[in-house]
C-alpha cells in the first residue's frame, strides 16, 4: 500500500491556514508572524533585498517579511500547501474548514486585506521544492529562514552544509525548530542531535548545528518562540520552538 504524505491531506491544509492566520490563542503570538518580524529584525543590517521561507506552508510568513524586503521566494516540500498560499495571493482570500467537533466543521474566510498584505503580497513567489535539494536559481539572499522544518528533513546534513552557498556574505540564515526527531520523517542516523553518541555523550541539536554551520557562519543568538496549535475547539497543541540566528562570513 502507498504510504501517504500527511502533508498533502486537505485536514492539514486547513490545519495550518487555521495555525498561520488565525487569532491568537492564550496569549501567544501568531509563530509565522513572531518568526518574521525577529528574523527581520536580525537583519536589518543587510540590504534586505531578497528573502527565503523555507517551509513557508500556506504562506503567512512570506507575506509577513514582504513587508521589509524587496522580493521574498516561499518554499515549501507540499505542494498542497503551495497551492493554498498561491490561491489565496491570486484571489486575496482562501477558505478553509476548521475543526470543532468530531464531525462539526466551521468554514472559515481569509482575506489579504485583513492583514494588511496589499503590498507585501506581489513581491511573493510562492514554489513547491526540497529544501535538501534546491534549485540553482534559489541563491544570493540576505535572509533565509527556516521555520520548524530541520526536524522533517530526510537528510538535514545536505540543506546545512551547503546552505551558506545560497547567503550572500553577512547574510542571516534563521533556523526554528521544537527538535521533535521522529525516525517517521528522518532516519535516525541523521538526526543531527537528540541522541547519545557513542562516548555517552548527549548530543544536543544546536550542538549538531553549530558542527555543521559554524564554518561559514557565526551564531549571534538562541531564543525561545513558542506557537499554540488549535486542533479542535477544545484540543489545542502548545509548543516551543528554538530559534538560532546565524550570520555567514
Amino acid at each position: 500500500m502507498k504510504e501517504t504524505n500527511i502533508y498533502e491531506t486537505d485536514e492539514l491544509v486547513s490545519q495550518y491556514c487555521d495555525f498561520q492566520y488565525s487569532d491568537e490563542y492564550f496569549g501567544v503570538m501568531n509563530f509565522a508572524k513572531a518568526c518574521a518580524q525577529k528574523a527581520a529584525e536580525y537583519s536589518k543590517s543587510t540590504q534586505r533585498k531578497r528573502a527565503l521561507d523555507l517551509g513557508c506552508a500556506t504562506g503567512r510568513a512570506s507575506f509577513e517579511l514582504a513587508r521589509f524586503f524587496d522580493h521574498v521566494d516561499g518554499i515549501d516540500y507540499s505542494q498542497a500547501f503551495i497551492d493554498a498560499a498561491v490561491e489565496l495571493q491570486k484571489n486575496s482570500r482562501i477558505r478553509y474548514a476548521q475543526n470543532a467537533e468530531g464531525e462539526f466543521k466551521k468554514q472559515i474566510l481569509i482575506e489579504l486585506d485583513a492583514y494588511d498584505f496589499q503590498e507585501s503580497s506581489p513581491k511573493v513567489a510562492f514554489f513547491q521544492g526540497d529544501a535538501c535539494n534546491l534549485a540553482p536559481e534559489f541563491k544570493e539572499y540576505d535572509l533565509i529562514m527556516a521555520t520548524n522544518l530541520i526536524d522533517r528533513l530526510y537528510q538535514p546534513q545536505l540543506f546545512l552544509n551547503t546552505i551558506h552557498e545560497r547567503i550572500n556574505t553577512g547574510g542571516f540564515l534563521v533556523l526554528t525548530s521544537p527538535y521533535t526527531w521522529l525516525e517517521e520523517y528522518t532516519q535516525k542516523k541523521f538526526w543531527i542531535g537528540g541522541y547519545v553518541d557513542e562516548n555517552g555523550r548527549e548530543v544536543s541539536t544546536l550542538d549538531g548545528l553549530t558542527k555543521l554551520l559554524s564554518p561559514n557562519f557565526e551564531l549571534i543568538t538562541v531564543e525561545d518562540v513558542p506557537f499554540v496549535i488549535r486542533e479542535t475547539a477544545r484540543k489545542f497543541q502548545h509548543t516551543i520552538s528554538q530559534m538560532s540566528v546565524w550570520k555567514k562570513r
